[in-house]
Parts: C-alpha cells; sequence; structure tokens
C-alpha cells in the first residue's frame, strides 16, 4: 500500500475506534497549568484572585492528516462563606474537540462547584472537595468513514461499504467528576505553596457514550493524580513544578514540566511577569512553553515536539496550543485580596 494511504488509513482507523469503543483516552491539553477542571475540579479556585477565565487552543497531527482542532473555556469566581476563612468556588468549563477526516466532534458543557475547608488558623491551607457534572455531544460525518473494507487490494473503491454497522450520527450522555485537593503555604512566605489532588472522572460510568446501540458499551472511569509545587528563588523569581499521572482503562498518560518565572517591576506587586520552561509528555512530546504576563491578562504558546512511535510519519511535529487567562481581584466585599487567608498558587 502506498505510503499517502498507509497514514490516511491509519488516522482514520484511530478518530473511528476512539468514536465507537470510547476506550482511548479523554480530550488532554499539553498546558496543564491553564486547564484545572479538566485535571481535577477540585483544582478550581486555586490561584491569587477572585476570579479567573482561562481559553486554549490545541491544533494536531497537521503532518499526518486533517487537524484535530480542540478548545477548552474554563471560568471560576470565589465567594467567602460567612465570617469563617472558607470559600467556595462556583465555575464551569466548556470543551469543543473536531478530530480528523471523519470530522469527530465532541462538546461538553460542565459546570462545577468547589468547597474550600479552611485546616490552619495561622496559614493557607485547604481541603478542597468538588463536584463537576453535566452534558457531552458527540457526532461524527458517516460520509467520511474509510476503512479496510472499502480498499480492493492497493486501491480505494469510493462508496462500497464500509463494514460498520452503527447507524447514528450522534449522541449525549450526561457526565460527571468528583475530586478533592490539599493546598497548602510553604514556610513563612504565602507565594511559596503546594497542592496534591486526586479526580475520579466519568464516575457514573453511562452506557450511552456509543454510536452503537450496544449499551454494554459504556464510558470508562478514569483517574487523575496531581501535584503542584511554587518555590520563590529570590525577590524577583520563583520556579512552578505540575505534573499529572492519568489512568483510564489500559491507558495510562504522565506528563509534568518546570516552569521559571521572573518579576519584571515591582517584586510584591507586579504588574509585567515572564515565564519559560519545559514539560514532557511520557514516551509522547517534548513541549517547550513561554507565557507573558501583564496582569491581570497573560498568553501562552506552547508546542508538541513528538517523540512517539508516530515520529516516523509526523516528523516529530505534534500540536501547537495558545492560551488566554484573565485573572484579578475585584473590588468588592469580601474580596480575597483583603483576606489573610485563601486558596492560592
Amino acid at each position: 500500500m502506498k505510503p499517502f494511504l498507509q497514514k490516511y488509513l491509519l488516522v482514520t482507523m484511530l478518530a473511528l475506534s476512539m468514536a465507537t469503543l470510547v476506550r482511548a483516552q479523554d480530550i488532554h491539553f499539553s498546558q496543564i497549568f491553564e486547564t484545572p477542571l479538566l485535571r481535577n475540579p477540585a483544582l478550581a479556585g486555586l490561584f491569587s484572585g477572585d476570579v479567573r477565565v482561562q481559553t486554549v487552543y490545541r491544533s494536531q497531527w497537521n503532518s499526518v492528516t486533517n487537524a484535530y482542532h480542540t478548545g477548552s473555556v474554563n471560568a471560576e469566581f470565589k465567594i467567602g462563606v460567612g465570617e469563617t476563612d472558607d470559600y467556595v468556588t462556583l465555575g464551569g468549563q466548556v470543551l469543543y474537540d473536531k478530530a480528523g477526516t471523519v470530522d469527530l466532534t465532541s462538546t461538553q458543557i460542565l459546570p462545577v462547584l468547589n468547597y474550600h475547608k479552611s485546616l490552619s488558623a495561622e496559614k493557607n491551607t485547604y481541603l478542597s472537595m468538588a463536584l463537576m457534572a453535566g452534558w457531552v455531544q458527540r457526532s461524527i460525518d458517516r460520509s467520511k468513514i474509510t476503512t479496510n473494507s472499502q480498499f480492493n487490494g492497493t486501491a480505494y473503491v469510493p462508496g462500497s461499504a464500509t463494514g460498520e454497522t452503527f447507524t447514528k450520527n450522534g449522541y449525549g450522555y450526561f457526565d460527571g467528576t468528583a475530586g478533592v485537593s490539599l493546598n497548602t503555604q510553604l514556610g513563612d512566605n504565602v507565594d511559596d505553596n503546594l497542592y496534591i489532588g486526586l479526580a475520579y472522572h466519568h464516575f457514573n460510568k453511562s452506557k450511552k457514550a456509543s454510536f452503537y446501540t450496544d449499551y454494554n458499551i459504556e464510558a470508562r472511569p478514569k483517574w487523575v493524580a496531581s501535584a503542584g509545587i511554587r518555590m520563590s528563588t529570590n525577590d524577583y523569581s520563583y520556579v512552578t513544578f505540575q505534573g499529572d499521572y492519568s489512568k483510564q482503562g489500559v491507558s495510562t498518560e504522565i506528563i509534568g514540566g518546570l516552569i521559571y518565572t521572573q518579576k519584571l517591576d515591582d517584586p510584591d506587586n507586579p504588574k509585567f511577569l515572564i515565564h519559560g520552561g519545559a514539560y514532557m509528555r511520557l514516551k509522547d512530546a517534548i513541549i517547550p512553553v513561554v507565557k507573558v504576563e501583564t496582569r491581570p491578562i497573560s498568553i501562552a504558546v506552547s508546542y508538541d515536539v513528538n517523540i512517539s512511535g508516530l515520529k516516523r510519519v509526523s516528523t516529530g511535529r505534534g500540536g501547537f496550543e495558545l492560551s488566554l487567562t484573565y485573572q484579578k481581584f475585584l473590588d468588592k466585599f469580601r474580596s480575597s485580596l483583603n483576606a489573610t487567608k485563601c486558596p492560592k498558587f
């Protein structure tokens, strides 16, 4: 079979198997620091500010087939609980993904509620418990499906039977995620923090997550363990490490990395910062990252350099990501800016 037909068939079958079996990993981004709710809803509200809105766009596999386009928007708003040091974060996440030649499209709308319970009267230490649940809708263009059954030797036969038995062009189902995290200040510096978290995705194990009518196929649950640490190196700089371990069925993913941050003006209340570093998705990609921040707005750019077994086809080209974040304190009653303790990272 000619090389271009091999590539075409490989990617088409990959997308189709993801759509029908729901056994591959979920939508993911390399800029995990800009998609906290996708990792764990209990990471909602772990930032310096009262409100945060983030959006990320990803384009992947341009060198192999029609690019996979993925977009994410998440918003968080923190509210104090009475006269205590506890906080509630209200928010939500919207995801859109369009994959490859067959236009496998997924849209997810997932509200989130996270409660932060203060564990210390002296420093920022919070146990956060969250629930995120909403609707997932998926569709596919059946007219663009190409399978082995449509090839006669080395030739593709247009209009021939695909050999697939599903008849639906789309389906929808309810999905839910629960998570917990612990966030604490390290030492006397309120800017030095540590968090760990664990999330259980698709806990309802929906049996309607398939293009087939066989309801024995279910959305497989996924565990995600997350951790992060931020440490000052001097008054004008700090380093941040974040990492995730995910397991869904037989699939696993490990991603982690380090970013160095330099403050360009006032060290106590900087407005201009520049961040740079790299992440790595184990056995898949090396991901350089650059982020420029002019508070309350920041922009980050990253690129996946493919190192997996697919690199012979992709020639090392993976995914490009661009993110935009708006994050600030609000001039309002009970703003966490004036609180002695609040979840920060």
